[in-house]
């Protein structure tokens, strides 16, 4: 296998297959902004030859008629379905990006998938789940500059046979006013290009360390479950949540429980019985909170 360092792998013919954490993903795209934010984002991607297996095969293309030309969108397609109308032609990547995360969450149900960052140390991992707006990828673009394995920013998935977590490590999504902050707190980044009046805002991903995909075949083991809410001037706060009630949080963040039934049930059962849950108002201190989650890790480990 090799990587994407050659931009004229992607750009003589806009398709190519990339291994992305367990999947296989067949990409196609004749827009270049789509074509140049892959080549720097996915760059560390194992390149696949073009005749294997895969899991997922997505293109992103401009319509056909005069909408390639006056006000220029731009259309995702799984398989040959499209299941989404047009966007604005300037959001294709992040429609790639949105297309991508509907696919896994949609039909990889050997997982079952939850709406939560995830960070891993020492082998143990820390999952952050949250609606948008809680400030988890804000969060996780600061732990993974901190020493922090990115397993996930978007989707932690939970192998149903095993109960371990299965990396997926993809571009962190940062909105608004976190890209500038995530960006001149941690300059050594790399990003794509900001685009504004999305659904979500002004988007911008954040690439992921080359050794967060380099050792994307390594699991992880359920440790600590972590509700964040950022919230200004007020003083970091971890509040221990009952068993019971970190069970209901995660189900209905959970994109698959009701379809995996009675296997979903259990398996997030076992999840929240090996870990121990909190709620967690933070203010923008990342030392503080990434210290935190340090000590938490350190009293599980010797608790």
């Amino acid at each position: 296998m090799s990587t994407l360092n050659s931009p004229t792998q992607l750009m003589n013919n806009g398709r190519f297959i990339i291994k992305v954490g367990p999947f296989a993903v067949r990409i196609q795209s004749e827009i270049e902004s789509v074509q140049q934010s892959i080549i720097r984002l996915y760059c560390d991607y194992p390149q696949l030859p073009k005749d294997s297996f895969c899991d997922f095969y997505v293109r992103v293309f401009r319509p056909s008629g005069l909408r390639r030309f006056f006000r220029k969108q731009a259309l995702f397609a799984f398989d040959q379905f499209v299941p989404f109308k047009p966007l604005p032609y300037s959001q294709a990547f992040p429609f790639f990006e949105w297309g991508l995360n509907w696919c896994i969450s949609g039909y990889s149900h050997q997982y079952l998938i939850i709406h939560a960052a995830v960070v891993e140390k020492n082998s143990k991992a820390l999952i952050l789940p949250g609606s948008p707006g809680s400030g988890k990828s804000t969060l996780c673009a600061s732990l993974i500059n901190k020493g922090w394995r990115l397993l996930s920013d978007e989707l932690t998935l939970i192998d149903c046979l095993t109960g371990n977590i299965v990396p997926v490590p993809r571009p962190v999504s940062l909105k608004n006013e976190s890209i500038q902050l995530i960006a001149d707190t941690y300059p050594n980044n790399e990003f794509s290009p900001v685009v504004n009046d999305t659904l979500k805002g002004s988007v911008s991903l954040m690439k992921p360390p080359t050794e967060a995909v380099s050792r994307a075949n390594e699991i992880a083991l359920p440790c600590l479950v972590v509700f964040p809410k950022f919230q200004q001037h007020i003083d970091m706060q971890l509040t221990p949540l009952p068993k019971a009630e970190a069970f209901m949080k995660l189900a209905d963040l959970s994109f698959n429980y009701s379809v995996l039934g009675a296997e979903g049930f259990e398996v997030l059962a076992k999840l929240v019985e090996r870990s121990r849950a909190y709620d967690f108002i933070y203010d923008g201190d990342f030392d503080q909170a990434s210290a935190c989650f340090e000590q938490l890790l350190d009293d599980v480990e010797h608790g």
